[in-house]
């Protein structure tokens, strides 16, 4: 079991190494790309955090992150369905609303699932200084254009992507938000 868990890790490092490669040389004029800006949500304000931009690649819409001033650790990243990141009575972020679900499967899945949701994105790593940068794919969402109207969130605590033994993946409250444009 050991193996599998370092063999899983350097591939999934691996990855995140190409995909961060291409960043370097990623170059908005030359590139389709969405550029959201993200607020950690907060009583009184939000505060910016930094942004996220949307990349179409050959295998789904790529998210590249540039965030800083988060609590380390892996956070649920989601696409939810309202293009809004305010506060209702229920909380922070609320008015954004669930995770975007355009085929009402119900079901909170991993990314690469046809029978979840499709804003279910691979968890977000932010680093023991609070900054994330590793890039996630989503291989359902395969144009810019659906992400119009929408909004990104993170969450406090991870995703274990299952409804079970807690619903949404068991993650924690919104912490932070961006409205997709």
């Amino acid at each position: 079991m050991k193996k599998f868990g370092f063999v899983a890790s350097a591939l999934m490092l691996a990855s995140s190494s190409l995909l961060a490669a291409n960043m370097t040389v990623f170059d908005p004029k030359s590139v389709d790309h969405v550029e959201i800006k993200v607020d950690l949500l907060g009583q009184d304000k939000n505060t910016p955090v930094g942004s996220v931009i949307a990349v179409k690649t050959n295998y789904g819409v790529a998210f590249f992150p540039n965030l800083k001033g988060l609590e380390p650790g892996l956070h649920g990243f989601h696409v939810h369905t309202n293009p809004d990141c305010g506060a209702t009575d229920k909380g922070l972020g609320m008015k954004a609303g669930g995770h975007w679900d355009p085929a009402n499967t119900g079901n909170h899945s991993f990314p690469w699932d046809d029978n979840g949701h499709k804003g279910d994105l691979p968890a977000l790593y932010v680093a023991a200084d609070g900054t994330a940068t590793n890039p996630v794919l989503s291989p359902r969402i395969k144009e810019l254009s659906e992400l119009k109207n929408h909004s990104l969130m993170i969450h406090i605590g991870g995703d274990n992507h299952s409804d079970h033994p807690k619903a949404l993946g068991g993650g924690g409250a919104r912490m932070a938000c961006g409205v997709i444009k």
